[in-house]
């Protein structure tokens, strides 16, 4: 449908622009403005922020357990991926005291995934951030944070940062335009709701993360194997007659504490490769040409899911590309609740359960493993959630990926070595156990997808009334 709109000479000569986005944007905004239950204000305005800073603009060096550090890459529209790796040193935390997060700052990417808010929640512990984020800490007299992370990120406010970037390349995002984006603000009650329901979302989050860490506990715990003491050998050899019999000459391949783990464990129980019970597939390049940002997706397109868009056990409903109906329904994914989505190049071993709000297409660096309707005699109570738990765990997921990682050109890569996973058969018992878990954590998750998908619903119905 063709739209039209026109504008005064003295509109074009201030903006120095001649972009019929930047004008319709200007109509949106325009019509909170005279109206009393609306205020517009920029985010850099006094009465709203009280402090905007970025992180350290240095490389850091990270340790293996200290403080938590946050890239851009870990912040998602209403989320925060925890489990990247990236730990600093308490003595740099307190060094990088600017930086160092609290409960209620609004964070905001300025890289990458530009424009992606959310907010720190109470009782998240000691984090800090890099400098392609800012933390942004407001009057909460004046504006709900959560109902302004909310507010960031809506398509109102994707459309003023596309409409800040006027060339073809979009860079990052500098202050002074972060300061610049233009905020309404609405009445207590509708603040509210949205924070009451974005609190709950997180709520939900980590209550099913926790039962997740508590599944993999007790896998550790049912094992019954001490693996503090299987050794870590400093230094190693490998006979030139075990080289020649190995497809790879890689360190990993040979390294003793994740073969001295993985043989305990088959050592002690009955274990079956992944191949031999589940299915595995894997999706699809749809081509570049088929993209759709978010700003010009239709209703009807799904989310295009990458291995960068697996975190916290889940997937991201708002990643950086759209595919159209007709592309997804050409290619036949045949993706299903429960399935589990696991990276198998890149961040090897990231993992998801597909739950039914997950209306998505996957990329051909992620796996589809979906257990099989018969199971060989002997392995009959094996679930899809016990094998989701196998690959989450340290000693049978994180082990066996870096046992079998090789680089092809600079992209790390299993190849097709997922399939020799080893899945070992625990009493029916734990099993039992450690499946409830992981389906009620999934029961969350979906509960929690449903909360954000009603609060991008509410924000945008503001936005067009």
């Amino acid at each position: 449908m063709l739209t039209t709109k026109s504008t005064t000479f003295r509109k074009l000569k201030v903006a120095k622009r001649f972009d019929p986005k930047y004008f319709f944007l200007e109509d949106t905004i325009d019509k909170f403005t005279n109206r009393k239950e609306f205020e517009v204000i920029k985010l850099g305005d006094k009465k709203l922020l009280k402090k905007m800073t970025d992180g350290e603009h240095a490389g850091q060096i990270f340790v293996e357990k200290g403080v938590l550090f946050i890239k851009n890459s870990s912040v998602k529209d209403f989320d925060i991926s925890v489990n990247d790796g990236f730990y600093i040193s308490e003595t740099k935390h307190q060094f990088l005291k600017r930086s160092a997060l609290k409960a209620f700052d609004v964070l905001f990417t300025t890289i990458g995934h530009i424009g992606s808010s959310t907010v720190v929640p109470k009782d998240f512990g000691e984090a800090n951030i890099n400098q392609n984020l800012v933390k942004i800490e407001i009057d909460r007299e004046y504006l709900d944070p959560f109902y302004l992370s909310a507010y960031l990120n809506s398509s109102l406010v994707k459309t003023q940062i596309n409409c800040l970037f006027t060339g073809n390349i979009h860079g990052i995002l500098t202050y002074p335009k972060v300061r610049n984006l233009e905020i309404i603000r609405p009445t207590p009650e509708f603040q509210k709701n949205i924070s009451d329901k974005y609190q709950k979302a997180y709520k939900l989050s980590a209550q099913s993360n926790k039962l997740i860490s508590e599944a993999i506990e007790l896998l550790h715990k049912g094992l019954k194997i001490d693996f503090d003491k299987i050794q870590e050998p400093k230094m190693y050899s490998v006979s030139a007659n075990n080289l020649r019999s190995k497809l790879y000459w890689l360190p990993s391949f040979y390294y003793p504490k994740y073969l001295r783990t993985i043989k305990t464990i088959q050592d002690k129980w009955p274990n079956i490769p992944l191949g031999k019970i589940a299915t595995i597939g894997k999706g699809d390049e749809v081509g570049s040409d088929n993209y759709n940002e978010y700003l010009e997706k239709n209703d009807t397109d799904y989310p295009f899911i990458r291995t960068s868009d697996l975190y916290n056990y889940q997937v991201d409903l708002s990643p950086d590309f759209f595919i159209p109906k007709e592309i997804v329904e050409e290619l036949k994914q045949d993706l299903k609740v429960n399935d589990i989505l696991f990276s198998n190049d890149g961040k090897i071993g990231e993992l998801a359960m597909v739950t039914k709000s997950d209306r998505i297409i996957i990329q051909s660096h992620i796996r589809k493993i979906r257990i099989k309707s018969k199971l060989e005699e002997g392995f009959e109570n094996i679930t899809q959630e016990y094998i989701f738990t196998v690959l989450a765990s340290k000693y049978l997921g994180e082990y066996q990926v870096k046992n079998n990682t090789v680089i092809q050109s600079t992209l790390p890569t299993i190849s097709s070595r997922l399939s020799l996973f080893i899945i070992p058969l625990i009493d029916k018992v734990n099993i039992d156990l450690i499946t409830e878990k992981i389906k009620e954590a999934n029961s969350l998750k979906e509960e929690r997808k449903v909360l954000i998908k009603s609060i991008r619903k509410s924000i945008e119905d503001l936005i067009n009334t």
